[in-house]
């Protein structure tokens, strides 16, 4: 049965740190980006700090939400600052991949961040990855958020459209991708 456990059917309950060492947690541990491995240079990341999981603000759950965040003058001038420092430094820029997702706030950043390349670089090809969630039978997305109420299932679709459109609008093509065949949208 459990060798190793406490008896009661609880296989790591007999050494509580052995998941936790054999799995290389430690306690700071909150985010998949702890488990990051690859080091980025420290001008590619850049952190909206309303939006982090303990942030004043909550969830990025709606389209306006992500496209306001670029429109404070501050915020636009830091990511086209780090935008410049990896520009000067290619001897032969080509154009640029976008990866973000549709189904929440996060369409709405990629939208106004498309714009800018857009303007700043119109004669560069812009690819845009559209990526949306897979949604199990019963409507609960996998191993993540809980089942989707009304509004959830409207912010949902809405943010899915008008970043289809808005992304679309500013890149050379638009690849919008999921697992599921709906774009996660039931």
């Amino acid at each position: 049965g459990d060798a190793a456990g406490d008896g009661k059917g609880n296989p790591g309950a007999a050494r509580p740190g052995l998941c936790a060492g054999r799995c290389g947690l430690a306690p700071s541990v909150r985010l998949w980006s702890d488990y990051l491995n690859v080091h980025l240079h420290p001008k590619s990341v850049y952190v909206i700090r309303q939006y982090l999981h303990d942030g004043d603000c909550g969830c990025l759950e709606a389209f306006g939400q992500g496209e306001s965040l670029l429109q404070d003058p501050a915020c636009l001038e830091e990511l086209e600052d780090r935008l410049h420092f990896y520009v000067e430094e290619c001897d032969y820029l080509q154009g640029f991949q976008v990866l973000c997702d549709l189904h929440n706030g996060f369409s709405g950043v990629g939208a106004k961040v498309t714009e800018l390349l857009r303007d700043e670089y119109s004669q560069k090809g812009i690819l845009t990855w559209g990526l949306t969630p897979v949604l199990s039978t019963v409507g609960v997305m996998v191993g993540f958020f809980p089942p989707q109420d009304s509004q959830n299932s409207f912010y949902r679709l809405m943010n899915t459209a008008l970043g289809i459109a808005h992304l679309a609008r500013h890149s050379s093509l638009l690849c919008p991708m999921s697992l599921s065949g709906s774009l996660g949208i039931k």
